[in-house]
């Protein structure tokens, strides 16, 4: 079940019993029960419904992603707090992974410019609870619903140095945007020494062997300018108006 806070405390996601509810799921080596599946089903089903009610009135947001291992001494981190602020200055709500690192630098630019800082969080074996700049917070038990919600409710995503986690939510959502799932939704990488290895790799070796087209790369825009991200994010939803 999703657990909803507006405190940014940090939670207590039940982890005692040492899994946690997607390996569950995904463990093909428990004995199959199919009474055990249909409770899952349902609460699957609760984390959808409880997870729209929190997050239907939000107002236009832009999710910031990137590792939960970056420093605070990191350049990537006064990078994500100066996006969190000015994201809010341009009338958005920022939402993250909920967690340390990275998404707590933009929680806190958000939650120091005065505006909703929100964090999705994850039950995870090795992570407890949302960081302290989180005002609403929710915690899922599935990957997949949070990942719904990442998308659902925001208008772009905006991507700092980060790991697998944070190379998921990016491929994903560029996946959305090539089959046309989603349609008007920039993707910034904030980074360029960061993220050039990257780029060129999908340039010289993706593009080149035929495995993408051109218009899916011309969805990225790579920078290190804060107020180039906020401005595509702006210009994003005055399209979609």
């Amino acid at each position: 079940m999703v657990r909803a806070t507006r405190t940014g405390a940090a939670l207590d996601m039940g982890q005692g019993a040492g899994t946690t509810a997607d390996q569950r799921l995904l463990d093909r080596r428990r004995k199959l029960d199919t009474n055990t599946d249909f409770w899952r089903v349902l609460r699957i089903q609760a984390e959808f419904v409880e997870g729209f009610g929190a997050l239907a009135e939000l107002g236009p947001a832009v999710c910031a992603f990137g590792s939960a291992r970056t420093s605070t001494d990191d350049p990537a981190y006064a990078m994500g707090v100066e996006l969190g602020r000015k994201l809010v200055e341009a009338g958005f709500a920022v939402m993250t992974g909920g967690g340390p690192g990275a998404m707590e630098a933009a929680n806190k630019g958000a939650q120091e410019a005065g505006g909703l800082s929100v964090g999705l969080g994850i039950e995870l074996p090795f992570e407890a609870g949302l960081n302290p700049y989180v005002d609403l917070g929710l915690n899922f038990r599935y990957f997949f619903v949070r990942k719904t919600m990442f998308v659902k409710y925001t208008q772009g995503f905006v991507v700092l140095p980060g790991g697998l986690g944070t190379l998921d939510e990016l491929f994903e959502a560029l996946t959305l945007a090539q089959t046309q799932k989603v349609t008007a939704f920039p993707v910034v990488l904030l980074g360029t020494a960061y993220w050039s290895g990257l780029m060129d790799w999908l340039r010289e070796t993706v593009l080149a062997g035929g495995m993408i087209s051109a218009a899916d790369l011309d969805r990225i825009v790579v920078t290190d300018d804060v107020d180039e991200a906020v401005a595509l994010m702006a210009a994003a939803r005055e399209a979609a108006s």
